[in-house]
């Protein structure tokens, strides 16, 4: 089975939620938290996402190499211009159960910055 969602005028956080719980297969009657369930999800229009307040501005991620002054920054700002789907798989990816079907689970998100 696959879902076709489209990203235009969504706000971050509370289509992360939507997505997230497709992934793990809570819209089917016979949900159990340990089955995974290999449903394709394909999000187009990443670049049309909306975010609440000044989030745009103001959120940065983070990432560390695990060497001395291995801290690397990056503006929600400029990730979006880079790559607007990395910032929605990056908060489906917190959404998840911290388990060991979370890898499995975000390999079938699939995203497109435009329709095409």
């Amino acid at each position: 089975m696959e879902y076709k969602l489209d990203a235009t005028n969504k706000i971050l956080g509370r289509f992360a939620t939507e997505v997230a719980k497709l992934l793990m297969g809570k819209n089917k009657a016979s949900f159990n938290p340990k089955d995974f369930v290999n449903m394709k999800i394909a999000i187009y229009n990443t670049d049309k996402l909306i975010f609440s307040g000044k989030k745009i501005d103001q959120k940065v991620y983070r990432h560390h190499s695990g060497f001395h002054g291995g801290l690397k920054e990056k503006k929600m700002s400029v990730l979006f211009k880079e790559d607007s789907g990395s910032i929605l798989k990056k908060a489906v990816w917190g959404m998840l159960p911290k388990n060991k079907l979370r890898v499995k689970r975000i390999k079938n998100l699939v995203m497109y910055k435009n329709e095409k």
